[in-house]
């Protein structure tokens, strides 16, 4: 008798459809569906961006609220996730796109202050081990506003606090970080990101990401040349920092973090893995089934489904993944270490009923994954009956 197949279940969220709590749990009621005695643990991932709070209170961290400034200006309730010394805090909760009304964009005003309230409230927690994950931001601002909001002073000519926001950073023309909490200085802080770029320039954080969060050509041209600012202004050590890996990350926020925190950059998959004891469920496991709402380049670049693929690679044990939208061809897949993959689109068509529909469809199509990539056990059948699962 074959004993009982152990499945990691192991997925980011499907944007705009499942956290990727939801995910896991939907994946999992269609293996069982199909595969009744196999043994299943879900793990929830993240890779720094949107759900990385919500990844760690899956994984065993307890969820923490504050009341911040968002982006806008506006107070704003914000997450964090607590185990013991070690927090996680996921700027997009604070200073992210999703907190912006339907259609508006601030690119020159929108403000990561929130992001440092929430860094306090985590040090007041008790938290000395922070991990930073930067992702969605709404904000080019170079982390000023989450630099003030921990005690610095950045002031104009005047001698008067900059507005906040990324272009009033062009008038900026002194600064003074010695009044920052001192507690950071005892806190590890690792900025947990898939972004490498470096602050300013052609690659930087305004010219790549600016767009996205509204800013035209001429916003962006001021936006580079106001954070150009920022780093002159700083300093000689400002400027070396600002051409390092994973400055330009989330508007210059980890800009921000690598100088004044003396933060590590890693990708935040790979952190986010180590946090939540991945490779201890790994050892354990017989099948990953990892996933997001697209499979395509981003995905490869430091996304979560990559990151889970890699480390189980190295531990010799086979990925599937299933996702909305499927836009990487097989030897791609296979180059990133995932053996096969399953979109809704190939259950239904139409993406915005995949979107309404994705739990109910990904049970389906997670039974599917069951039936082909999970074997039998006990007596051997396929012990699935398809009309429970196509309701």
């Amino acid at each position: 008798m074959q004993g009982a197949t152990q499945v990691l279940i192991a997925p980011d969220k499907f944007k705009g459809s499942l956290t990727a709590a939801e995910a896991a749990r939907h994946i999992a009621a269609g293996v069982r569906l199909a595969r009744p005695d196999a043994a299943i643990a879900e793990l929830p991932v993240a890779d720094g961006g949107e759900g990385t709070v919500e990844a760690a209170v899956a994984g065993g961290f307890t969820a923490r609220e504050a009341e911040v400034t968002g982006p806008l200006g506006v107070p704003v309730r914000a997450a964090f996730a607590l185990r013991g010394d070690v927090a996680v805090v996921e700027m997009a909760q604070a200073s992210g796109l999703r907190l912006l009304p339907a259609f508006t964009y601030a690119p020159l005003t929108a403000t990561t202050q929130g992001t440092g309230e929430l860094i306090a409230a985590a040090l007041d927690a008790g938290a000395r081990r922070v991990i930073l994950g930067v992702g969605g931001s709404a904000t080019t601002d170079g982390g000023a506003g989450m630099l003030t909001a921990l005690g610095a002073r950045l002031l104009d000519a005047d001698g008067d606090p900059v507005a906040p926001g990324g272009g009033p950073l062009r008038e900026l023309a002194g600064a003074d970080l010695a009044g920052l909490d001192p507690r950071l200085a005892e806190t590890e802080f690792v900025l947990a990101g898939d972004v490498d770029n470096p602050l300013t320039g052609p690659e930087g954080a305004a010219a790549v990401y600016g767009p996205q969060k509204g800013a035209d050509p001429v916003e962006v041209e001021a936006l580079d040349a106001a954070l150009g600012n920022l780093v002159r202004v700083l300093g000689p050590r400002a400027a070396e920092t600002a051409a390092r890996p994973g400055a330009g990350a989330a508007g210059g926020m980890g800009f921000a973090a690598l100088l004044a925190f003396g933060a590590a950059f890693r990708p935040g998959i790979e952190v986010l893995l180590e946090v939540l004891g991945f490779a201890a469920a790994l050892e354990r496991a017989d099948l990953v089934i990892t996933g997001e709402g697209a499979l395509d380049t981003q995905t490869l670049r430091g996304k979560a489904p990559a990151g889970v693929a890699a480390a189980a690679r190295a531990a010799g044990t086979p990925v599937v993944a299933v996702c909305g939208r499927l836009a990487l061809a097989p030897e791609e897949l296979r180059a990133a270490g995932i053996a096969a993959a399953y979109p809704l689109t190939g259950l239904e068509p139409d993406p915005r009923v995949c979107v309404e529909r994705a739990g109910p469809l990904l049970e389906r199509l997670a039974a599917r994954v069951a039936r082909e990539h999970v074997p039998p056990t006990a007596d051997g059948e396929d012990r699935a009956n398809e009309t429970e699962w196509r309701a």
